[in-house]
């Protein structure tokens, strides 16, 4: 049994130009891992999230704050930290989360394209498509987009990176799991869909109470809150651990023909009933680069964006480490943005978008990065113009302090 992540949700106190309560998440990575390990569950990786870093500091007190807290996290053990969204009315803090993205390398952050009464905020979504052309150009390979997303009504409480951050109050923990070779194995015997339906939940029952046991034990014992599993099937780059590879056992293929709406339901209802405390997306998660399967796909010219938009319409995650022409533009970056969060707010349900532009690549090359958790891949086509005049403010022009057209500060 793999678990992918163990989310600490943390409030960061920042005075006079330093974090002061550092000392409150101390200890807490190595008593994680040390507890589940001896209950044999294997971790991948241990995560430090605060509340949306706006309401921490200043604008121009971003960068410094995003320094301290990725020192932090380095010395107290966290793999990884997320100072959360910035929201649409904090457009100010965009350009400081941009620069702190491309300098800090185990830093996550978001733009939240949806207010607070879940409308789409259009400037926001043009300034994603801008943040995202800009980190492509500006870090090695484009692989800074991994650390950045744009979210749709994602509440706190998200274990997944980069959606996750923290409420405000005390300390917290989340879990994410990755049992896509569970359902590989489940579905390869299963005589049809109902079958692989009831095998799946019995299967996936019996895991989630074992880790959420060990887990809820676990927040206890170091005096956080446990918030719950997100249950959502997340893949790993080999075959069989691929969730495209659980559909084509199912005989879908290639992943994304007839009938890949119904078993991306269908999974996505098991996930959704298994009786334990959940939090997040608890849905479907079709990550392009993380999964091999899906990599192959796209390298063979059989995986298209629109077939991942609509397995978005009922599954829990959106759009996943795509991987997208080097040319691409930041109206067609924001387009595809847009389409996101109009799923998200039509069908009331929390969705991101994390888009990778490959520099120096066209669609249909294929990708390599040299990352653990990346399989190789396949870039998928972007077709079609996006009128940059949609995405701006009343006045039709960003704001001062917001983002230029070249995504540039």
């Amino acid at each position: 049994m793999r678990v992918r992540a163990v989310t600490i949700g943390w409030k960061a106190i920042w005075r006079a130009g330093t974090i002061t309560n550092g000392e409150e998440i101390a200890g807490l990575a190595t008593q994680i891992r040390g507890a589940l390990a001896g209950n044999e569950l294997e971790l991948q990786t241990v995560r430090l999230a605060t509340q949306p870093f706006p309401t921490i500091v200043s604008p121009k007190e971003v960068l410094e704050f995003a320094r301290q807290l990725c020192e932090l996290a380095h010395t107290f053990g966290f793999d990884y930290v997320s100072m959360g969204p910035a929201r649409p009315h904090e457009r100010a803090w965009f350009p400081g989360m941009l620069e702190a993205l491309v300098r800090e390398e185990r830093l996550f952050a978001a733009i939240a394209v949806t207010d607070e009464g879940g409308a789409i905020s259009l400037p926001a979504v043009g300034d994603c498509g801008q943040v995202i052309a800009t980190l492509a150009q500006r870090t090695s390979g484009g692989f800074g987009n991994l650390r950045f997303a744009a979210l749709a009504l994602c509440p706190p409480g998200i274990p997944f990176f980069p959606a996750a951050y923290h409420d405000g109050g005390p300390p917290a923990l989340a879990i994410a799991w990755e049992v896509a070779d569970e359902a590989v194995e489940v579905l390869s015997t299963a005589s049809n869909l109902a079958d692989a339906e009831r095998r799946l939940e019995e299967r996936l029952t019996q895991v989630a109470t074992r880790v959420v046991r060990t887990v809820q034990e676990l927040a206890e014992a170091v005096g956080v809150r446990f918030l719950g599993l997100d249950c959502s099937l997340a893949p790993y780059p080999e075959e069989q651990r691929s969730v495209a590879a659980a559909f084509e056992r199912l005989g879908l293929v290639p992943f994304g023909g007839p009938g890949v709406l119904a078993v991306a339901a269908m999974i996505t209802r098991v996930l959704q009933r298994l009786p334990v405390p959940r939090t997040g997306f608890c849905g479907l998660m079709v990550p392009v680069l993380e999964d091999a399967v899906l990599g192959r796909r796209a390298r063979e010219g059989r995986l298209h964006l629109h077939s991942l938009l609509l397995v978005s319409a009922v599954c829990g995650v959106g759009l996943d480490v795509v991987p997208l022409p080097g040319d691409v533009t930041a109206p067609q970056l924001s387009g595809i943005v847009l389409d996101m969060a109009t799923l998200a707010t039509r069908l009331g349900k929390p969705l991101t978008a994390r888009l990778m532009p490959i520099p120096g690549h066209r669609s249909g090359e294929g990708v390599r990065f040299d990352f653990p958790f990346f399989a190789p891949a396949g870039v998928l086509a972007v077709e079609g113009l996006v009128p940059t005049q949609w995405f701006g403010n009343d006045s039709g022009q960003n704001t001062e302090a917001g983002l230029d057209d070249r995504g540039t500060m």
